[in-house]
């Protein structure tokens, strides 16, 4: 296998847009920035692109060092300012809770108007931020061959853009989801040593558009058509997720190897 870092691919605030990066710090417990916040609605449920694809319209910047965070909306508005920390709270993330604590400032208003319904900006409490599967899924990768076969299946008119898929990482110089069988092996990917636990199932966000949030393709079904039965440990799956064993930087262009 001679594969390389092609994408590397973060999204600060859980559901708003996934922005493309040269390189992360992949830490023990995954990129500091990916997920560091999340939305909830008014009953502190976790709230992404699935229910509100608007959110993906929205730009997040963030930097740890200084604590601030800046939203830039599709009329040109930004609201930009230092994190400070609210009340905690117990939220509810799917079939499960995790931590967290309210962010005070003007990003939840913003957001509410821009979407329609309320909204509250929090930043997760948990060691690994506010990613799917919590230590489990610390990573992500998926290969640009997988990417490529799934347009041809929902016979897309042009290439899929990776970021509708919002994972970490795309690698190219692999078949299409030959990642399917590196569960379980140690992956070098850059600096950082990872191994992968799983296969990554689809939801509705894939059908949308990763700019306007638009559902305009219709990713499932064109992967129930040729991935229904599949044997993955979850359904429709498209990529895949891990833990990091060995922290490191991962830079574009970086190499990829199963050890």
């Amino acid at each position: 296998m001679s594969a390389r870092v092609v994408a590397v691919t973060v999204a600060p605030v859980k559901g708003l847009r996934a922005l493309a990066r040269e390189e992360v710090e992949l830490g023990a417990r995954g990129v500091r920035e990916n997920r560091r916040f999340f939305l909830l609605d008014a009953d502190d449920r976790m709230v992404n692109g699935k229910r509100f694809g608007a959110l993906q319209a929205v730009l997040a910047e963030y930097a740890d060092a200084e604590r601030t965070l800046s939203l830039r909306f599709p009329d040109g508005a930004e609201v930009s300012a230092r994190v400070e920390p609210g009340r905690r709270l117990v939220a509810r993330f799917f079939s499960s809770t995790i931590a967290a604590i309210e962010v005070l400032g003007p990003w939840s208003d913003a957001l509410s108007q821009h979407i329609g319904a309320p909204l509250r900006l929090v930043e997760s409490l948990s060691d690994w931020g506010a990613v799917d599967r919590g230590r489990e899924g610390a990573v992500s990768l998926i290969s640009s061959a997988s990417i490529e076969r799934l347009a041809q299946a929902a016979q897309a008119a042009q290439p899929i853009d990776a970021r509708r898929l919002r994972m970490l990482f795309e690698i190219d110089g692999t078949a299409a989801h030959e990642e399917d069988r590196w569960l379980g092996r140690p992956l070098r990917i850059g600096a950082a040593l990872v191994t992968l636990r799983g296969h990554v199932g689809r939801c509705v966000v894939t059908k949308r558009d990763p700019e306007s949030g638009v559902s305009d393709l219709d990713t499932l079904n064109a992967l129930a058509s040729y991935r229904g039965e599949a044997a993955t440990t979850e359904p429709l799956a498209c990529g895949v997720y891990g833990t990091v064993l060995q922290a490191g930087t991962v830079r574009i262009g970086d190499a990829v190897e199963l050890i």
